[in-house]
């Protein structure tokens, strides 16, 4: 049996901390196979039925694991590799194999977490696409869990200026959501896909509470931008605070259920955080003019300004727009238009617009 093969059965056992131990106390994954059950049960947190399931996996075949390792354009990462993330090093109970699409690199430390709801508001998703993009522009990877709403937000902005690392709760070769499936290319060249489950894991619901532990981990502490007070963003910045990691959240409207969570993190002593200088000074980093950012045309028409001052992160509507700024309905159309064109403003749902800057 090749090393290869005997990483990867272990992995399928899904007992990291587990397996971390007996590969330490055995030497490697061959030995571990290789050790008598009464051997392996010597060795502290190992019981009668793990040893059981270690002698039926020592026969299990990983063809297919391999071949869609090999086809996913991914390679594993153990824990004893140089490359593996010493963040992770770190936490209670480590992975003990990393399968990745993309690149590891050892700036990667420098990380910050974002997490949220899967439905935010227009404000949720400016706020972490604004704060993820400027940490990433500040060197910093930004690190989620690849999933709808914040996730999606979050490593969205981070391409553009920086690295970005998602988390699966399933394999690296299956695209979950399957509509981020481009946006997972995409961080495969930014940054890596990186998951503890072999390829061709599916997105089990109780897989995506146990990675929440890999997004904190990797990270030096986690943002929760908007979430209710029972979630997996919650999960996460409970995780970080047993890990030693700091939390941060940005607090939000009180009429939105979403606000609940981060409300309720700042009140147990939660840094608040309204702009990624927040985070930068909390880290000790220094904070210089923000880079990156676009900047407010001179040459914008009466029109245009007179919106652009209206409006903010919260949407409004088009006929409160015209209503504020005294426009009528031809000229507030055509400014917002251009507008939108130079990125400056983003029409929302409901005929709605909020600020970009």
């Amino acid at each position: 049996m090749s090393d290869l093969e005997n990483w990867i059965r272990l992995a399928k056992l899904e007992t990291p901390k587990r397996t971390v131990a007996l590969v330490e106390h055995f030497g490697s994954p061959s030995a571990v196979f290789e050790a008598r059950p009464k051997d392996l049960m010597a060795v502290e947190g190992t019981s009668q039925r793990l040893a059981d399931k270690l002698r039926d996996a020592a026969s299990q075949p990983v063809d297919k694991e391999i071949e869609a390792l090999d086809k996913a354009g991914a390679r594993m990462v153990t824990y004893r590799d140089p490359d593996y993330p010493s963040n992770l090093r770190q936490i209670y109970d480590p992975p003990l194999v990393l399968f990745v699409r993309g690149t590891l690199k050892e700036e990667d430390r420098f990380a910050v977490g974002v997490v949220g709801t899967r439905r935010p508001s227009e404000y949720g998703k400016s706020m972490a696409f604004k704060i993820s993009r400027d940490l990433a522009a500040r060197g910093l990877c930004i690190v989620s869990g690849g999933a709808r709403g914040i996730d999606t937000v979050a490593h969205t902005a981070a391409i553009q200026t920086g690295r970005t690392i998602a988390v699966l709760g399933c394999g690296v070769d299956v695209a979950y959501p399957y509509e981020n499936r481009g946006l997972m290319n995409k961080i495969a060249e930014n940054g890596a896909l990186v998951s503890e489950y072999v390829p061709g894991t599916g997105p089990d619901a109780w897989r995506f509470p146990v990675r929440n532990r890999l997004i904190s981990g990797l990270s030096l502490g986690i943002l929760v931008v908007e979430s209710h007070v029972i979630g997996g963003a919650m999960i996460t910045a409970g995780i970080a605070g047993e890990q030693g990691r700091d939390v941060w959240a940005i607090p939000g409207a009180t009429d939105n259920a979403a606000s609940e969570g981060p409300h309720s993190l700042i009140r147990d002593g939660a840094k608040l955080v309204q702009k990624a200088e927040d985070i930068l000074e909390d880290l000790g980093i220094e904070v210089e003019e923000s880079p990156q950012r676009p900047s407010i045309p001179d040459n914008l028409t009466p029109e245009q300004k007179a919106i652009i001052q209206v409006l903010d992160l919260h949407p409004k509507h088009v006929d409160d727009i015209m209503g504020e700024c005294n426009l009528a309905p031809a000229s507030a159309g055509s400014a917002l238009t251009l507008l939108e064109m130079q990125g400056l403003v983003r029409r929302v749902p409901g005929n709605s617009y909020v600020r970009v800057m």
